[in-house]
């Protein structure tokens, strides 16, 4: 019957993943070939290996703890089980030597993302328009296709990392030789390199241009809105994919109208005469005029709610609100025949008002202060 996983690693059947990990940890140093000449200490560190192996994954676990550590489906040999234990712990670079996982070319490089800002009226905003932007950007070589080579030539197979785009590099540690992998330092990983570079673009496989693009902005966006143009950002050296343009969005004011999220609001200034006796009003909205009828006795800020004439939402599904707010204003140069008609109606009322002479005789006081 083969030894318990848990008495192996020396802990207990209720031990945490981090405490599995760390007596691992305790016992392949302990047991290690290059660090114990006890010749069974080979046998052993396998041994712990695949105990590690199978305790660390959770569906082993619960297999072994079922049926035990002769059930077949949750242990399996320790060879491969050596080199996926390593895989966690030093990236897939097996201290032991070939059984890391080398990666392939990393390839060229994609290019960089690009940022502009999209200057817009209130309206263009408001109802999306398509409006063009300028950016110096890369774009692959004509002459050479983006390959960075002389027209008539080809890039060539790098020859210190075999087209790989990555050299190992192997060092001694307490474990034994520890191998580890790193961008190649001749083709930049990409693995190859050129020869004979295109002279327009010097071996990048790009030049630099300005272009303008046309982006569509759809309704509704604001300031601080930005939209993603996928692949028009700068393309990468050599062939590289292109990067994103990000597009801002910077909303000028309008005149007449504030926008609040979705609605938009707008004072409408009427006499007090119109607040009192009412008044129809054709009133410019962004839509075109609308009829706003102001009912009599009207109060001064009283709000009116015209529906779905606000701002699109960027569904396009529906509208916000056009909120107009009124705003009564009071005369301060009546005529002397106005104000008598003023104060007749405010004797009919019952209103008290300031005599006659109350306004000449303030004046008077104020001109000797």
């Amino acid at each position: 019957m083969a030894e318990d996983y848990y008495a192996l690693l020396g802990i207990g059947a209720d031990a945490s993943a981090e405490e599995i990990k760390r007596a691992y940890r305790q016992r392949a140093r302990e047991l290690h070939p290059d660090t114990n000449s006890d010749p069974s200490a080979e046998a052993r560190f396998k041994e712990v290996a695949l105990a590690y192996e199978v305790l660390s994954d959770p569906q082993k676990r619960q297999h072994y703890d079922r049926y035990g550590p002769d059930s077949g489906p949750g242990g399996g040999s320790a060879g491969g089980g050596v080199n996926d234990i390593f895989d966690a712990f030093f990236g897939g670079n097996s201290p032991f030597g070939g059984g890391g996982r080398a990666r392939g070319p990393s390839g060229p490089p994609r290019g960089t993302d690009l940022e502009v800002v999209a200057e817009l009226t209130f309206v263009e905003a408001v109802f999306g328009t398509q409006h063009p932007v300028d950016v110096r950007t890369a774009i692959a070589c004509q002459p050479c296709g983006g390959t960075g080579a002389k027209p008539g030539t080809s890039p060539i197979t790098c020859l210190e990392c075999a087209g790989v785009g990555q050299v190992q590099r192997v060092r001694q540690s307490f474990l034994g030789q520890m191998v580890t992998n790193s961008v190649c330092p001749r083709c930049s990983g990409q693995g190859q390199v050129i020869s004979d570079p295109c002279s327009e673009c010097r071996g990048e496989g790009r030049t630099i241009e300005e272009r303008t693009y046309t982006v569509d902005i759809p309704a509704g966006v604001d300031t601080g809105s930005t939209l993603r143009l996928t692949g028009r950002g700068a393309v990468g050296q050599r062939g590289g994919g292109a990067g994103d343009l990000y597009v801002h969005v910077r909303a000028a004011a309008h005149e007449r109208f504030q926008r609040e999220g979705f609605d938009l609001h707008v004072e409408l200034p009427i006499t007090f005469t119109q607040a009192a006796l009412g008044v129809h009003i054709e009133f410019a909205t962004l839509d075109g005029t609308e009829d706003l009828v102001v009912p009599r006795g009207t109060a001064n800020g009283r709000e009116f709610r015209l529906r779905g004439r606000g701002v699109p939402h960027l569904d396009r599904r529906q509208r916000g609100d056009l909120i107009v707010k009124t705003s009564v204003s009071v005369p301060t140069d009546l005529t002397a025949e106005q104000e008598e008609l003023l104060r007749a109606y405010a004797e009919q009322r019952g209103d008290e008002v300031a005599p006659a002479d109350a306004g000449l005789l303030s004046r008077i006081r104020s001109a000797f202060r």
